[in-house]
C-alpha cells in the first residue's frame, strides 16, 4: 500500500478467518486488503442508501393496513 495506514486488532470467527486465508492464497492478496476492499464496499452501498433516502424524504408515505388493502383491491391478494 501506498497510503499511510492504521494498525487495528479484528477478532473473526474462526471458520471466516480459515476462508479469507484461503482467498487470500488463492488471490495474491492479504487478508488486510480483502478485509479492506469488502469494508470500504459495505461503506459505499450505505453512501448509496442515505443518497436514496434523501431523495425519497419528500414522497408521500403509506401505512401497512393501506398497503394490504390496495393489494387487495387490486386483485394481488
Amino acid at each position: 500500500m501506498n497510503v499511510a495506514v492504521k494498525r487495528v486488532t479484528v477478532y473473526f470467527d474462526p471458520s471466516l478467518h480459515r476462508v479469507l486465508r484461503l482467498k487470500s492464497a488463492e488471490t495474491s492478496r492479504s487478508v488486510s486488503e480483502i478485509v479492506n476492499e469488502a469494508v470500504s464496499m459495505a461503506l459505499h452501498e450505505d453512501l448509496e442508501d442515505l443518497e436514496t433516502f434523501a431523495h425519497r424524504a419528500h414522497e408521500p408515505t403509506i401505512s401497512f393496513e393501506s398497503a394490504l388493502k390496495e393489494l387487495k383491491r387490486n386483485g394481488k391478494i
